[in-house]
């Protein structure tokens, strides 16, 4: 008897490994469908599938560390999903929604964002573990993804889809590609801390900005995505800004302990 459930646990924590990559692959599929939907014209369609296959992204990390279900492989596979869902799949779709009419200007656009973002999986998973998992190097490839998938939607709920300058969106592409290969520091909202004590203030806060993602879905995750993706740039400013005055005070001390010497 006793042998039978040890069995029955083994057999439980092998299958428990496929939650993970079940939620990887959904990942996935979202990806494949985005592109078919880009390749059909059907822009709107594909721009959600990329946001949904962020959710599932977002998902199987957090299912694999609390089921403690992590696994070379997992990171692999997961890798290999985004590069689809997050890098071709975007770069696809934004390329025959704004940037065909710029012909070889436009591809190589995509072409840039599709590189940039495998080199960004490249560097990641040769971090992981020296690097703090407080913060990402550089834009998360899911972050670029979702910022041209919540274009796509914003544009089309304010009606400017139509006339909207593809310029606009190719210096778009190339500033996403910059930031997703640059050093910029972004937030991984992975601290404990940030989520185990609330007060009321911060509750009806995150209340207040459920209820406006509700109520308009595309125009709260356009917002939130541009928040996002100039946090990155305005906070390394903001460090420059203050380590340069602290090195101005520090040499402003010596000069003046060499005077009173």
């Amino acid at each position: 008897m006793k042998m039978r459930d040890t069995h029955g646990r083994h057999k439980f924590r092998r299958g428990i490994y496929l939650l993970p990559n079940l939620f990887t692959t959904l990942n996935l599929f979202c990806g494949f469908y985005a592109v078919i939907a880009a390749i059909n014209g059907k822009f709107l369609a594909a721009a959600i599938s990329i946001v949904i296959a962020g959710l599932f992204d977002n998902l199987d990390g957090k299912i694999a560390r609390a089921t403690k279900t992590t696994s070379q492989f997992g990171v692999e596979y997961d890798s290999l999903a985004d590069l689809i869902s997050f890098g071709f799949a975007p770069g696809l779709l934004i390329y025959l929604w704004a940037l065909q009419p710029l012909g070889r200007i436009g591809w190589l656009a995509a072409f840039l964002f599709v590189v940039c973002g495998a080199l960004r999986l490249a560097r990641f998973n040769t971090q992981v573990g020296s690097v703090s998992s407080d913060y990402f190097i550089g834009l998360p490839i899911p972050g670029g993804a979702g910022m041209c998938a919540v274009t796509v939607l914003f544009c089309h709920k304010i009606g400017i889809e139509n006339s909207l300058n593809p310029l606009i969106i190719l210096v778009t592409i190339y500033l996403l590609s910059f930031l997703m290969v640059s050093s910029i520091q972004y937030n991984s909202f992975k601290r404990p801390e940030l989520f185990k004590t609330m007060n009321f203030n911060s509750l009806v806060t995150a209340v207040l900005i459920f209820i406006f993602i509700a109520a308009q879905p595309s125009i709260a995750l356009f917002m939130f995505g541009v928040i996002y993706t100039l946090s990155g740039p305005f906070n390394f400013i903001r460090h420059s800004i203050k380590r340069k005055h602290e090195s101005t005070d520090e040499n402003g001390d010596d000069k003046e302990s060499s005077h009173t010497i």
